[in-house]
């Protein structure tokens, strides 16, 4: 064999190489989508039901939620190229419904008008060089608590899921009924997860849920109410399409709510992103997508998408580029058909999966200095309120307010930055209009 014939065969190799290796990437980017969508898709359930109590029905709901979530992940597949799900928030959801609808008496319709408003200010930020001087202006101690906040709160929504905790009579938690079929097949799930991952095999939490659903199945637990709705009901979606009423648009409650709003998207979203992407160098990208999508969510006829924390699980899963973005996407539109199935993935099955995902996203606390009270202080505030209040925007809000306080008490101004000052002015009016709302 000569020289050119021996080039030729190294050559060959090394494509076989590569092919090998692209195959099997890309395999890793499809089990992690899967994994992220089943992680998320107790979403296509809940959000219909807490937008029910702002008087949006549930049946239209569903499509919106689904419909949103598709056209996110697409934009952040395609656009930001990240494994980021987009759908709509959980803390959000409950701020459209249970603030401006209820608490603050305006319609669903003026709703979907001030999420709409709220955003355009998001894409404002986002598409501008607003969105790099406040994610600079971001200490690191507060960015690892931010990431150790949301794992710790995603800790206590699988622990939730799993039934493993409930409120308790005596205490705010109490340990759950072990002798509850689904939190039986809850700690099995983990059992098999936890097995799956510490043995590095892939797709594991994938196989964990499918596992676990299976076991569920053969022994009858099934605790998720499916909607009555088919994709016939498509029909009637028009109800809720490009139904924001800005006829108040300039009155002291919609102003008040769009500030409100606007704070939770730009700050929860940008905490969001810190905490879970793999490549910071795609968190601009990642964040314009995410606003894009918040804002198409208001004409959808849903509560704003931002990037969902189970995100994490897929990027736990191997997920690295947007391919795993748009196989969750793909597998939202995919559920249009299929929306009673999703009744077979009980809790028990996701729970395992949310769990290890949060308790892995706590390893950031190690890069808080424990021996600088003024530092890790308010880092703690905000891995203790995240989860205590459910709302990733009353934690953020109250780690930014402390920091630049307590590094003013400390002596230390020369280690605040002016994006510091203002972000902590910031919160301090969100939480004020909170509290007035």
């Amino acid at each position: 064999m000569d020289k050119k014939q021996q080039a030729e065969a190294v050559a060959n190799k090394l494509r076989l190489h590569e092919a090998i290796k692209d195959k099997a990437l890309i395999k890793r980017e499809i089990i992690a989508g899967i994994t992220g969508f089943f992680a998320i898709s107790y979403i296509i359930i809940v959000n219909p039901v807490i937008l029910k109590d702002a008087g949006i029905p549930v049946d239209l709901s569903v499509f919106a939620t689904i419909i949103s979530s598709l056209i996110g992940c697409l934009i952040m597949g395609f656009w930001a190229n990240a494994p980021v799900i987009l759908t709509p928030g959980m803390g959000v959801n409950a701020f459209f419904t249970y603030t401006i609808v209820v608490a603050m008496g305006l319609s669903w319709q003026e709703a979907l008008a001030i999420s709409i408003v709220s955003s355009v200010i998001y894409v404002i930020v986002a598409f501008t060089k607003l969105s790099v001087v406040l994610a600079k202006g971001i200490p690191e101690t507060l960015k690892a608590g931010i990431t150790a906040g949301i794992g710790l709160f995603l800790v206590e929504i699988g622990l939730e899921k799993a039934q493993l905790i409930q409120q308790g009579k005596n205490s705010i938690l109490a340990l759950g009924n072990l002798t509850n079929p689904a939190t039986l097949l809850a700690i099995f799930g983990l059992l098999i997860t936890l097995f799956l991952f510490v043995r590095n095999v892939t797709g594991g939490f994938f196989i964990g849920i499918l596992v676990t659903s299976i076991v569920g199945i053969l022994f009858g637990i099934k605790d998720q109410a499916s909607p009555s709705v088919g994709i016939g009901d498509i029909t009637k979606y028009t109800d809720v399409l490009a139904k924001g009423d800005f006829s108040q648009a300039f009155s002291i409650p919609f102003i008040l709510a769009v500030f409100s709003m606007t704070m939770i998207l730009v700050f929860e979203s940008m905490g969001l992103l810190e905490g879970i992407m793999p490549n910071p160098k795609k968190f601009k990208k990642a964040f314009e997508a995410s606003s894009v999508t918040s804002f198409l969510s208001g004409i959808l006829g849903t509560s704003p998408t931002v990037a969902a924390a189970e995100s994490a699980s897929a990027i736990e899963s191997g997920g690295r580029t947007g391919l795993t973005a748009i196989v969750t996407g793909v597998m939202f539109g995919l559920s249009l058909f299929f929306i009673p199935l999703l009744s077979f993935v009980p809790q028990a099955a996701i729970s395992p999966v949310i769990i290890i995902t949060g308790a892995l996203m706590m390893n950031q606390l190690s890069r808080i200095n424990m021996f600088d009270f003024s530092d890790w202080f308010p880092a703690f505030l905000i891995v203790v309120i995240i989860p205590f209040t459910s709302s990733i925007s009353t934690g953020l809000a109250f780690g930014f307010v402390t920091y630049p306080l307590l590094k003013i008490a400390a002596g230390r101004q020369n280690e605040l930055t002016i994006p510091t000052y203002v972000l902590g002015a910031l919160f301090l009016c969100d939480l004020i209009l909170s509290a007035l709302l």
